[in-house]
């Protein structure tokens, strides 16, 4: 059987971070720059009529004031998710090419709000066909990674939230690719819950192929398994 991954799209594939801060810099030039966010915490948000949660330190009510005004602009755009940069140039031709050599099922799983334009799934579905990837299969979810993750049966999942892979992990068998910048403070809190903590989406994939090779060859997989700290 083939092995089936999920990824997130947002700070795996997709640089919502910069997108983030064009808008942001367009709507107040002269500010010091606000920490992106996640897009699935305000859409989480959304959902609940509240605002969301991740303003940093400083005047909490200029910062939301800040934020908001970024985000009405973000929805305002039509068609914004697929206005992004990828977080790596060629990853996504590169994940097509690996999908087709090893037989994957890869299941794109998202959490982004709303904008003008073509719906979110419609949206992530033709960026990932302009990187390279044709007949994405995009999920829009509300919730938790874990029920997907289920529903799915991942053997894999690639995330840059240490609580979405939590949640994951929690939820069946699947195990969990941390993308982590080196001084993440979570990094090495993810790697002793067996979460493997991978720099960018390049090593990902590296790590990915490498196990669909190792398949059939029990004791290199453990190797491996037991060199990202997979239990």
């Amino acid at each position: 059987m083939s092995y089936r991954i999920g990824f997130d799209m947002d700070g795996v594939l997709a640089d919502f971070g910069a997108a983030f801060h064009v808008v942001e810099s367009r709507l107040f030039p002269e500010t010091a720059a606000l920490a992106a966010g996640e897009p699935e915490v305000e859409a989480a948000a959304e959902e609940a009529g509240a605002d969301s949660k991740t303003a940093p330190a400083g005047n909490p009510h200029e910062t939301r004031r800040r934020r908001q005004a970024i985000w009405a602009e973000i929805r305002r755009t039509p068609d914004f998710w697929t206005t992004l940069q990828p977080t790596e140039p060629g990853a996504v031709s590169r994940l097509h090419a690996l999908m087709l050599q090893h037989r994957w099922e890869v299941f794109f799983i998202t959490q982004r709000p709303a904008t003008d334009g073509d719906t979110v799934q419609r949206q992530t579905q033709h960026w990932l066909v302009a990187q390279g990837f044709d007949l994405p299969s995009v999920l829009v979810i509300a919730g938790s990674r874990g029920a997907a993750a289920g529903a799915l049966r991942l053997d894999y999942h690639v995330d840059d939230s240490p609580q979405n892979c939590l949640d994951v992990m929690s939820a069946g068998p699947a195990k969990a690719i941390l993308i982590a910048g080196g001084g993440d403070p979570m990094a090495a809190t993810a790697r002793k819950l067996g979460i493997a903590i991978l720099p960018s989406i390049g090593p990902a994939l590296e790590l990915l192929d490498e196990v669909s090779e190792a398949r059939a060859n029990p004791t290199l997989l453990k190797r491996l398994a037991a060199m990202v700290g997979w239990k």
